[in-house]
């Protein structure tokens, strides 16, 4: 069957069309049986034996069993992660790190298809959404990770300056923060594990990772690829998945051996560990939640069209990613025409199994996300927001957490239009000309991505400028890449990820000045 690209104002790079001949249900449902934790370099399991069930969000079957990281499986990762960055020659020898790289990128390739049924069975992440963003950009931006590392500026030379009646040359060293702790979501957990991880290993810094419940197996399969094709010494990644997600996170963020948390996940808990980490002094790195708007420009030919185009890509992954717009801005003089569109639009998105190459969209990730979805629909309902489509649980299925695409009319300042939903529901708001418009977008307590779609590019670009938001795709413009930074203003993040920015948030300056002969 020959696969689509998702649609085109995604943010996201396009994949294969046609996709290759891929894995389907019948062929991905056995058993991962070397769900282990990594550990000072080996795989183990559970200290205490504990495990828990691992369940496919597409059939609410129980597929296998993950292993429960506790307090004690924790104390023993971050001691090594603290040996092996204060001990062995992780943090200074560049070219052992770069190998290490393409090591696990060769590794990763060589059983991709393997690592390919595993995500679209646990995360219920449409298959074609994993020769993209889902899988395979991250196993492969693993190798450019490695060459901006060979190519890295380590120690530069800051020139000879006159200080205080003395001739002084001075150098600018760049070393590693230190150990790590990287705290990974559930939505996307191969990209985010691989560039948490792949970047850390690049600036030299050791690691404590822990994955999302409900998206193990994504980090235990890593781990294995880890301790078993890589030269990465004992110790300077460790990978942990609990059932207990705070408990062992709460662990990481607090210990005194960690030099710096990485997180990627909602707001509420980012604010709670950047409280952590601000009483401590301790460096932070947080991607956390998004309400991107989609504006379309008044002067855009057939409008209600791209509206519609749009409107659905919310429907992406079924909604869950921090970076998908959800507010859909349109001038208020078109907006019954856009509502067709979009309503008609929805409709026509096609979704279910995720196994299915033409889908865009699969389950809710889980029952607790499912429910909190519904929460968000049903408060919009009471609040008196136009439903246009959907709005309930598929009635095709009778298992799995499969919820409807959906649309509402909304006021800006609707709750709907306000808080991240994180499933395949679209807000549309009308604006009164290009001022609304600029604030209308701009208000939200996030400001992670957004799109703009108009005729004439420098207009759009203009408009862009004033946007408070930390990436926008202009014109269906693509920004999601290695060497792009990524992250969000305000309420969603601090700093950046990917590119020579997110890299240099791993590395320390040290000033080193000697007498100038």
């Amino acid at each position: 069957m020959q696969g689509k690209p998702g649609p085109a104002f995604l943010g996201y790079p396009f994949w294969p069309d046609p996709l290759p001949v891929g894995p389907t249900r019948e062929n991905a449902m056995s058993l991962y049986e070397n769900a282990r934790l990594l550990i000072d370099g080996e795989l183990v399991a559970a200290k205490s034996g504990k495990t828990f069930d691992n369940i496919n969000p597409a059939t609410e079957e129980v597929i296998g069993q993950v292993p429960d990281a506790g307090a004690e499986d924790a104390e023993r990762a971050i001691a090594a992660a603290r040996r092996a960055f204060d001990e062995s020659e992780w943090a200074t020898n560049h070219e052992l790190r770069a190998r290490c790289l393409r090591q696990l990128r060769d590794g990763l390739t060589e059983r991709l298809e393997e690592l390919r049924k595993i995500t679209v069975s646990e995360v219920g992440m449409p298959l074609q959404m994993t020769y993209g963003p889902g899988l395979d950009s991250g196993v492969g931006w693993l190798g450019d990770y490695a060459d901006h590392l060979d190519q890295f500026e380590w120690k530069k030379d800051m020139g000879v300056a006159e200080i205080m009646g003395s001739k002084t040359r001075r150098f600018l060293l760049r070393e590693p923060r230190g150990v790590m702790a990287a705290i990974t979501p559930w939505n996307v957990p191969n990209d985010i594990n691989m560039k948490k991880l792949g970047w850390a290993m690049a600036a030299g810094c050791t690691v404590v990772m822990k994955g999302a419940p409900t998206t193990s197996w994504c980090s235990n399969f890593l781990a294995e690829i880890i301790a078993t094709k890589t030269d990465v010494p004992a110790g300077a990644v460790n990978i942990l998945t609990s059932a207990d997600n705070a408990a062992v996170g709460e662990l990481l963020t607090n210990d005194p051996r960690i030099d710096m948390v990485g997180f990627t996940g909602s707001t509420g808990v980012g604010k709670h560990i950047g409280e952590v980490c601000g009483r401590n002094l301790k460096p932070v790195q947080l991607e956390l939640g998004g309400k991107s708007a989609a504006i379309i420009m008044p002067d855009m030919p057939n409008l209600p069209m791209i509206a519609g185009a749009m409107g659905a890509s919310v429907c992406f992954h079924a909604g869950q990613g921090c970076a998908i717009m959800t507010r859909l801005l349109v001038p208020k003089s078109e907006l019954d025409a856009c509502a067709d569109a979009l309503a008609e639009s929805m409709k026509n998105v096609k979704w279910g199994d995720p196994f299915d190459p033409e889908n865009l969209m699969g389950p809710l990730n889980s029952t607790m996300q499912r429910e909190r979805v519904e929460g968000h629909v049903a408060r919009a309902i009471e609040q008196g927001a136009k439903l246009l489509v959907g709005g309930k649980r598929s009635e095709r299925h009778d298992k799995g957490y499969f919820y409807e695409p959906t649309a509402f009319i909304a006021d800006e300042n609707a709750d709907i239009a306000q808080n991240e939903v994180f499933g395949p529901v679209q807000t549309l708001i009308g604006y009164e000309d290009e001022a609304d418009m600029i604030r209308i977008a701009n208000n939200s307590r996030y400001g992670l991505s957004g799109g703009i779609m108009g005729p004439d590019v420098e207009k759009a670009i203009e408009v862009a400028s004033k946007i408070r938001t930390g990436t926008l795709s202009v014109c269906g413009g693509m920004y999601y890449n290695w060497d792009v930074p990524f992250g969000g203003y305000k309420e969603s993040g601090i700093g950046r990820e990917h590119s020579f920015i997110g890299f240099e948030e791993h590395l320390e300056s040290k000033t080193i000045a000697i007498p100038a002969g």
